[in-house]
């Protein structure tokens, strides 16, 4: 017994000691989900490869919600690191599974059905829900006109509900659902004629307006809407309040507002201006500038007229222009590039027009060897326009359709395909606003088929066949008399 006492003394000691350190451990706090990303370094955030969200253009990343959150990120201290999601199901989903995002920036609006997967931070733009319909056909002014149409919306959507809420009113309303598409794609059928109506935000409708210019707004369909962020649903509220906070701050010092205007409050006109204005600035820009595009077109071997019609193109010929992108100058290069070019000042016209030589160059160079002339010219236009990355997405999507991906004519078919959700999933680099780089090439060569007509000489630099380089049927007569009779300057 003596034994067993003497035992058990220092063991219920060690116990007591044992039982004090889990208490104590019990009691110390697990890091929050804000400590834990700062601690890491880094932001999750899963987001939609769309125009309003998230896509890549010569720029690099960008996109509304992209910007958005990357300023988050910055704020705190963090780097940003992106997720795509195939679709809104997907979305919500993968937001918040072990080692995910932690957030959605998607331009999601919160619901009723939504609100009880995840947190919502507060609204930080509003939005309608807009019905689509082609111009040519008769316009719906209430919903009982959407009886009997061909209506597809996205799965998941707000819109979705909407219609859901709407079909008990009107049983014999009848629409479909689809996770193939995104908001560009809904407004292109529509243009096409391949659908009636279609739903989306007013914000969707904005940006990509221009580029479907037979779809009209007939009406708003329920009540305003407000677009926030998606936080993982618990009582973890750490993240959530970083981003309500953020949000507040971005709301009241403008950032907001400045992004609205950069993303929703403008588009960019890529359409010819006009042989009105062009035989204008023939005389009253390009001789400022002529010598200079010829002595930099000699130093690196191309045509100085292709030159110019870039630079008319990319800015009129106005070497102070300024997009709301952040491209500037004559040549309208970006910060990345004229970094790249050694060029330290993007609006001193000389330094501009040597940057995007040197860079046209570059990517003309850069092109596969087995892309020929005059092809290899307007594949390294359209990735002076577009970039590199979503060229060779076409380039692969031509070969897929048993295409030649080394023809300009095939592969400027597979180029607007980009911009349509069931075709730049499949690709590496995504979205692209694949009609501009086709319309881009066009422009520039109408120009410099004019350049060439109006100065004569023989082709400089590289020998591009002049019956491929040339558009058949510009109205050569029509830009002469326009030049002939312009009033003395």
């Amino acid at each position: 017994m003596s034994v067993s006492t003497s035992f058990s003394k220092p063991c219920a000691k060690w116990l007591a000691v044992l039982g004090i350190l889990l208490l104590l451990g019990s009691c110390v706090e697990k890091p929050t989900q804000l400590q834990r990303i700062r601690e890491e370094g880094v932001l999750r955030v899963i987001t939609r490869n769309t125009p309003t969200t998230y896509f890549q253009d010569r720029n690099g990343e960008t996109g509304f919600e992209y910007e958005l959150v990357k300023r988050f990120a910055e704020g705190l201290g963090v780097r940003l690191q992106i997720e795509t999601a195939d679709n809104l199901d997907d979305l919500f989903g993968r937001l918040g599974r072990p080692g995910g995002p932690l957030l959605g920036a998607a331009g999601l609006i919160a619901t009723t059905s939504r609100e009880g997967r995840v947190h919502f931070t507060r609204p930080y733009l509003e939005s309608t829900t807009q019905v689509i319909y082609h111009r040519s056909q008769r316009r719906p002014s209430t919903p009982k006109d959407l009886i009997g149409k061909r209506i597809l919306i996205l799965k998941g959507s707000t819109q979705a509900e909407a219609l859901a809420r709407l079909k008990v009113e009107l049983p014999e309303l009848k629409y479909e659902e689809s996770n193939e598409v995104e908001s560009a794609d809904l407004l292109r059928m529509v243009d096409e004629g391949q659908i009636d109506l279609t739903l989306v935000e007013s914000n969707e409708l904005a940006m990509n307006q221009f580029y479907f210019p037979n779809v009209r707004s007939a009406f708003e369909l329920g009540e305003q809407n407000n677009l926030s962020w998606a936080a993982v649903y618990g009582e973890d509220r750490s993240l959530l309040e970083a981003a309500n906070d953020f949000l507040a701050k971005a709301i009241t010092d403008g950032t907001i507002k400045r992004l609205s205007e950069r993303y929703y409050g403008h588009v960019e006109t890529l359409g010819y201006v006009g042989a009105y204005d062009f035989a204008q600035h023939l005389r009253q820009r390009l001789p400022r500038y002529e010598k200079h595009f010829r002595e930099i077109g000699r130093q690196h071997g191309i045509d100085w007229r292709l030159l110019a019609a870039i630079g008319y193109q990319e800015s009129l010929w106005q070497p102070t222009a300024t997009s709301k992108t952040g491209v500037r100058g004559l040549m309208m290069l970006t910060q990345r590039t004229a970094e790249a070019m050694g060029i330290r000042d993007r609006l001193d016209p000389v330094q501009s027009i040597k940057g995007g030589g040197k860079y046209f160059l570059e990517v003309h160079t850069g092109l596969p060897k087995n892309i020929l002339e005059p092809d290899r010219t307007w594949f390294a236009l359209a990735a002076y326009n577009v970039g590199i990355a979503h060229l060779e997405d076409a380039r692969e999507l031509a070969r897929a359709a048993g295409l030649d991906s080394t023809k300009w004519l095939d592969v400027k078919q597979m180029l607007p395909r980009l911009a349509q959700k069931k075709w730049y999933s499949k690709t590496r680099y995504g979205y692209a606003r694949g009609g501009e780089p086709v319309h881009y090439v066009a422009n520039i060569r109408r120009y410099y088929d004019i350049l060439t007509w109006m100065t004569q000489p023989q082709l400089e630099g590289r020998q591009l066949a002049q019956s491929d380089l040339h558009i058949p049927g510009l109205n050569k007569t029509k830009v002469r008399d326009v030049l002939e009779n312009l009033p003395p300057l």
